[in-house]
């Protein structure tokens, strides 16, 4: 992986609103590695990158 430094991480509240989801189904798809999270001392924080590769795998088929 390559560093960026103009990445911006984004909290829980913000990635879930991103996908439409509440926060708890967001923690859900992290402990269940459908999605990657990136740990800040104690916190989550989501790549937006990571984000649009979620939302790309999961195309209703």
């Amino acid at each position: 992986m390559t560093s960026n430094a103009t990445t911006r991480l984004l909290t829980p509240e913000e990635a879930a609103s991103y996908l439409s989801v509440s926060k708890r189904t967001l923690k859900r798809l992290v402990a269940e590695k459908e999605l990657s999270a990136i740990r800040v001392r104690g916190g989550m924080r989501f790549r937006l990158e990571d984000l649009l590769a979620f939302v790309e795998r999961s195309h209703w088929a």
